[in-house]
């Protein structure tokens, strides 16, 4: 009898671990759990524009004057006068497309006619016209002209390509020949070195994250993205910069991550690329913009060390950027890696990175109004 009801507790318990139960209690008829449906994540793609290194040629025609002369500041938030103009581009099937666009003088310090010739400009696209041409799927688009040496263009854009080494939180850059033609026919029509960066709501989208326009401060920031734009800042040599002002860096918000992640932009005052006309701001009482100083925040050895090994792991790539540049002079590469050898001779010296990086003094002014 024992035998038999043993048996019988038995079978009970085998048909039983047939049927599987879910979280609500129900079961399917194949006795295994009901998948789970999740909502397909949209993957973040790089926008055609900026899928390639190859120099975008472009024409830009329009009443050059009313642009040139278009030099009083704005406020945040304040929308710049429209320009209308005409860029031309070659499409995908080698025709070239001529797309009605406006035109918007934006920036800062290189806005003025007293620092710069000719001023930076925010390109605006109708996108349904863009379709089969470089600009597809684009609306905005930051343009870094020329100033008063469109060699320095260069210099800058390759920063953008060091930072992108570096981390996805940076902003993608396409180095352009724009030509400026006056349609007005008061002007001389020039061809100059441009820099097209990608648009601030699509590197936010590219990272899974929406812009975040709120003040915050860079201590209470994500700590590893922080850390790392802060010593890449340091190592271009470039102090101009504000988290809490967001002056020079965007800050954008992770759905995973529960604090603002920082990206920085606006490269031409650092001492990498050394632009005649940048200097640094005057609280901070360094002699050029050559001279590096730490703005970030004090981070533990832990975290440093982490960063500093990531820098080291990328130093091969990042040299090859200028190794390989044909365009630019050898005597201005031999100058950036001797800079960039300053740079990694100190962080692999413990002593040292933390006479620099763990030292609270010099860091507490905050820089707004510098730059583009």
């Amino acid at each position: 009898m024992k035998k038999n009801i043993y048996l019988a507790v038995n079978l009970l318990i085998c048909t039983l671990s047939l049927v599987s139960v879910d979280a609500t209690g129900q079961t399917d008829s194949s006795g295994t759990l009901p998948e789970k449906k999740t909502k397909a994540k949209k993957v973040a793609v790089v926008k055609p524009l900026f899928t390639n290194d190859q120099v975008l040629s472009l024409t830009i025609a329009a009443r050059m004057q009313p642009i040139l002369r278009d030099r009083a500041p704005t406020k945040a938030n304040e929308k710049g006068t429209d320009h209308p103009a005409l860029v031309s581009v070659s499409t995908d099937s080698g025709s070239v497309a001529q797309l009605p666009i406006n035109i918007q003088v934006r920036g800062h310090f290189r806005r003025s006619s007293a620092n710069c010739v000719f001023p930076p400009l925010s390109l605006i696209l109708p996108k349904q016209t863009t379709k089969g041409t470089p600009f597809a799927k684009q609306s905005s688009l930051k343009l870094v002209t020329h100033c008063n040496n469109e060699e320095y263009v260069v210099n800058e854009y390759l920063v953008y390509k060091v930072y992108n080494v570096l981390t996805d939180l940076s902003f993608k850059a396409r180095l352009a020949q724009v030509t400026y033609a006056d349609s007005a026919k008061k002007q001389s029509v020039i061809t100059r070195w441009g820099i097209l960066l990608e648009d601030d709501s699509d590197v936010a989208k590219r990272n899974r994250a929406r812009p975040y326009k709120s003040r915050y401060r860079a201590e209470n920031c994500d700590t590893m993205a922080t850390a790392t734009m802060a010593i890449f800042e340091y190592m271009i040599g470039n102090t101009d910069w504000s988290v809490v002002y967001q002056h020079n860096v965007r800050l954008v918000l992770d759905s995973t991550k529960a604090r603002p992640l920082p990206i920085a932009y606006d490269f031409d005052h650092s001492g990498i690329v050394n632009a005649p006309y940048a200097r640094p701001a005057e609280q901070l009482e360094l002699s050029s913009v050559r001279e590096r100083l730490y703005r970030g925040p004090i981070y533990p050895a832990s975290v440093l060390k982490r960063v500093f090994a990531h820098f080291n792991a990328m130093k091969p790539q990042i040299y090859a950027i200028y190794e390989n540049e044909k365009r630019l002079e050898r005597g201005y590469v031999k100058q950036t890696l001797a800079y960039l050898n300053d740079f990694y001779a100190l962080i692999n010296d413990p002593e040292k990175a933390r006479q620099v990086f763990q030292d609270p003094n010099g860091r507490g002014v905050q820089i707004k109004g510098l730059g583009n």
